[in-house]
C-alpha cells in the first residue's frame, strides 16, 4: 500500500526490452533521485508514477524494475527515458499524509486543461466512463502517484471530467508540472469507493 505522498522525483535512465518478443516487457533502470535507498531490498515495491513494481535490483543511488506487457499496455510513462514520481511502500509506523493507494492503475485520463490561477495551478483531467462515477466532489484520486482531492466534476457521454487544484508545493516536487493538454495521466480511484459498489451492487442483486 502506498499514501500518495510522492517522495522524490526520480529519473528512467534506461529501457530494456525482455526476452520473449512482441509480448514480453521492459527493464528500468531508475535513477532514484532523493529517494533514500538504504532500506530498500529487493522484493521490495516502489510506486512509480502511481504503478506499484517490485525491485529486482538496486544500487545505493538507484533500483531496477520489471514491467510486464500488461503493466505497459494499462499506463503511460513507464516506456521511455524520463522522469517520474517515486513512492516507496507505506509502513504501519508512518503518517497516512494522502489516502490509502494500491499502487494499481484503473485506466488512462487526458489532460484538458493545465493553466495557473492566482498561486495555484487548475488542472482538469477527462476520466474514462467506467471511472467516471468512482470520482466524486472533494473524493480522493492518484493521477501519476499523486493523491489529489477533486474540486468538480462534470458527466458528459463519454465520461466526466474533473477539476483539480495544484498547490505551488506540488507543482515543485513532483512531476505534475511537466503536464499540458493532450498528456495522457494514470488514474487509480479511490479504494473505498470500489468496495462501496461493490456492497451496493450485491444488495441490489439480493
Amino acid at each position: 500500500m502506498f499514501t500518495g505522498i510522492v517522495a522524490a522525483v526520480g529519473k528512467i535512465n534506461t529501457v530494456t526490452p525482455l526476452e520473449g518478443g512482441a509480448d514480453a516487457g521492459v527493464r528500468l533502470d531508475v535513477n532514484a533521485g532523493g529517494l533514500p535507498m538504504a532500506d530498500v531490498g529487493l522484493g521490495d515495491s516502489i510506486a512509480l508514477n502511481g504503478a506499484c513494481m517490485t525491485v529486482v535490483e538496486k544500487t545505493a543511488t538507484g533500483f531496477t524494475v520489471d514491467v510486464s506487457r500488461e503493466s505497459l499496455n494499462k499506463t503511460v510513462g513507464l516506456d521511455t527515458t524520463t522522469e517520474v514520481n517515486l513512492e516507496k511502500a507505506l509502513t504501519l509506523a508512518e503518517r497516512l499524509g494522502g489516502h490509502l493507494v494500491s499502487g494499481h492503475v484503473d485506466g488512462l485520463g487526458v489532460v484538458r486543461k493545465f493553466e495557473p490561477v492566482g498561486e495555484s495551478h487548475e488542472l482538469v483531467i477527462e476520466a474514462p466512463r467506467d471511472l467516471a462515477k468512482y470520482l466524486a466532489y472533494k473524493g480522493s484520486v492518484v493521477v501519476n502517484g499523486v493523491s489529489l482531492t477533486v474540486n468538480r466534476v462534470e458527466d458528459s457521454a463519454s465520461g466526466c471530467s474533473f477539476s483539480i487544484n495544484l498547490i505551488p508545493h506540488t507543482i515543485q516536487v513532483t512531476t505534475l508540472k511537466h503536464l499540458k493538454a493532450g498528456s495522457r495521466v494514470n488514474l487509480e480511484i479511490d479504494l473505498i469507493a470500489r468496495y462501496v459498489e461493490r456492497m451496493l451492487s450485491l444488495s441490489s442483486a439480493g
